[in-house]
Formats: structure tokens, sequence, C-alpha cells
């Protein structure tokens, strides 16, 4: 496994930006696929984006598709998620997950990822 800690969550207005980073020790970052994923309140963990080893390859869902940017730095052992145009609904704790995988797939499935962050929390306030 890898150990992964996120960072940079906090308290924005609706239309703000944050950036999270994702930093990650253990087995060879750059042999992961990595993704990003969030829980609301009272709701299930849902797919926000996903990144394979290089970053040629980047998916998201629909409801963060154009405000959000998952990129990683594998010098840096580092996956980030540029969030702008932050929307109430976006409030979750948000975590990062690795999967060991070398190719250009990306996963979508939190049962597809072998390691996560213990999350950090995003507050959108209207």
């Amino acid at each position: 496994q890898v150990q992964l800690v996120e960072s940079g969550g906090g308290l924005v207005q609706a239309g703000g930006s944050l950036r999270l980073s994702c930093a990650a020790s253990g087995r060879t970052f750059s042999n992961n696929a990595m993704g990003w994923f969030r829980r609301a309140p009272g709701k299930e963990r849902e797919f926000v984006a996903a990144i394979n080893w290089n970053g040629g390859n980047t998916y998201y869902a629909e409801s963060v598709k154009g405000r959000f940017t998952i990129s990683r730095d594998n010098a840096k052992n580092t996956v980030y998620l540029q969030m702008n145009s932050l929307k109430p609904e976006d409030t979750a704790v948000y975590y990062c997950a690795a999967r060991r995988e070398y190719d250009s797939t990306v996963y979508v499935r939190d049962i597809e990822y072998d390691s996560w962050g213990q999350g950090t929390q995003v507050t959108v306030s209207s």
C-alpha cells in the first residue's frame, strides 16, 4: 500500500476556489493511478476525478467537469485537485485514493483503489 495525506481543505464562499493536495509515501508514486472522492453529510462516497500514472489521462464526474482539475507531480509524489467555481453542494470530506497501475487506465469506482487518505473537509458557504 501507499500512505496518503490530504491537505488544503477549508471554508470558502460560493464561487471561490481551493486546491487540495495529496502527498504520497511508500511504494513508488508514479506506479499508481490516483483518484479523488468525496462524501457529503448523509450521502454515500462518490467519485470526483481520476488520473492515470503519468497524468496523460484524466476523467471527471459530470457534476465537477469544467470546474475541477486533477493533476499530479510525480517528482513531488503529490496529486492535486484544483476546485474552482465552488458550490454549496461541493461541501464534503474529500479523499484521495491510489491503485497500483502503470498504464493509461483511470478508475472511477472506490472498490478499485487499495489505499486511502484520511480526508480533508471542504465547506462551501452560500
